[in-house]
């Protein structure tokens, strides 16, 4: 029988989340890519007998189902599951931590072949047993965690980190605690909450350890490209710019991504306009639009950066020529007056554009006057609320 520690592992580690990204790629990305991702996929399915992946995969993909292949797949499973469970009939003679090691294990095998609902019930089972140690409830908390990132589940993800929360705080060790950082970080990231992810991002640069979740590379690139949205100007270069962990990553010549994300991040706040710019189409092209998490957040990502980038030269002057600014962004003139009208406009850049002059006048809001007509209107909204509670009180 496998070790207990091999048994954490495997429930922690199933399925495989980059064969999620596969899909993605497969569905999202360029021609060339797609082909490698479907390529490095099924040869994994094969190896694994992956059968409700596959099924799942064809279903996505438009691909028809070959039958005697999933036959061939679901015999294998059907193989193995007996192997467990003659495991399980011995672990009951060898006493509690084995027997519910090797339910475990049960419930991480078919989470591993994508029978997802098999895999919730027996996790479940596994977690309601009474002899089920607080360590083990952790893994198995965790194995339900990252089997509803597999699927992007958001019910089955937001109730196991909760539940994975109030388990650490009864007792569980370094490593849990930050496994479950980076675990958050990922799905704060996917939930755009880009504060809070970047936030956890920082926290646990240091000491990232889930190498199932994702190689420390990825982790680095998605946290590197959040918090670089998240960030003030200040503190992109205390944190990002000047960790010497992030720069190992986004500096690597073998790794042009990273490079490129890095780059974003030094662009913008050395104030390189230009190759901020080019670094953020790159970006977007070669990552945003094939990343899983942040797939659907890319039209937003990118608008957000360009506003972010217009707003920090803005604030270093009264008044710009359309011209310049143009120049410094390395586009056309028609393009920043389009951008700039739609976003003065939307009320998220404070200036003006004087198209007889061709320039762009800054107006910065009064803070104290803005922070007056906020008090004015909470005032009238707490009067209205007095008068509708009296009128309850004297009934």
């Amino acid at each position: 029988m496998a070790s207990v520690s091999d048994t954490q592992r495997e429930a922690i580690g199933v399925p495989e989340l980059h064969l999620a990204q596969y899909i993605s790629v497969m569905t999202n990305g360029p021609s060339e890519a797609a082909a490698e991702a479907k390529q490095k996929l099924d040869a994994a399915i094969m190896e694994g007998s992956l059968t409700h992946i596959y099924k799942m995969t064809c279903e996505k993909a438009s691909i028809p189902i070959n039958n005697e292949l999933a036959e061939q797949m679901s015999k294998k499973n059907e193989a193995d599951i007996i192997e467990i469970d003659k495991k399980i009939e011995l672990a009951k003679e060898q006493g509690d931590l084995e027997m519910n090691s090797a339910r475990i294990e049960r419930a991480s095998y078919f989470a591993k072949i994508g029978d997802k609902e098999t895999a919730i019930r027996e996790y479940n089972e596994a977690f309601e047993s009474t002899s089920a140690t607080l360590n083990h409830k952790l893994d198995i908390s965790f194995g339900l965690l990252h089997l509803g990132l597999f699927y992007l589940d958001t019910k089955l993800v937001t109730r196991q980190i909760q539940t994975a929360k109030e388990l650490v705080d009864r007792g569980g060790d370094w490593e849990r605690r930050n496994r479950l950082k980076a675990y958050e970080f990922v799905w704060w990231s996917y939930q755009r909450d880009f504060e809070k992810a970047s936030k956890l991002f920082l926290e646990c640069t240091s000491t990232f350890a889930s190498t199932e979740l994702m190689p420390f590379d990825d982790f680095i690139e998605m946290g590197c490209l959040v918090s670089s949205l998240a960030l003030d100007r200040s503190t992109i270069k205390q944190k990002l710019i000047g960790n010497s962990e992030i720069l190992r990553v986004t500096t690597s010549p073998v790794n042009p991504i990273a490079c490129q994300i890095g780059q974003l991040a030094t662009s913008l706040y050395d104030c390189k306009y230009s190759a901020f710019f080019e670094s953020l189409a790159y970006v977007e092209t070669h990552y945003l639009s094939i990343n899983r998490y942040l797939l659907k957040h890319s039209r937003y990502y990118t608008r957000e950066m360009r506003i972010k980038a217009y707003a920090q030269l803005l604030q270093s002057y009264r008044s710009l020529t359309i011209k310049s600014m143009a120049t410094s962004f390395g586009v056309t003139e028609e393009f920043i007056d389009k951008e700039l009208s739609r976003f003065i406009v939307a009320g998220r850049l404070h200036c003006v554009i004087d198209k007889v002059s061709g320039i762009v006048e800054t107006n910065r809001p009064d803070k104290k006057n803005s922070q007056y007509q906020a008090t004015i209107k909470q005032g009238d909204l707490l009067l209205n609320r007095i008068q509708k509670l009296s009128r309850v009180v004297n009934i």
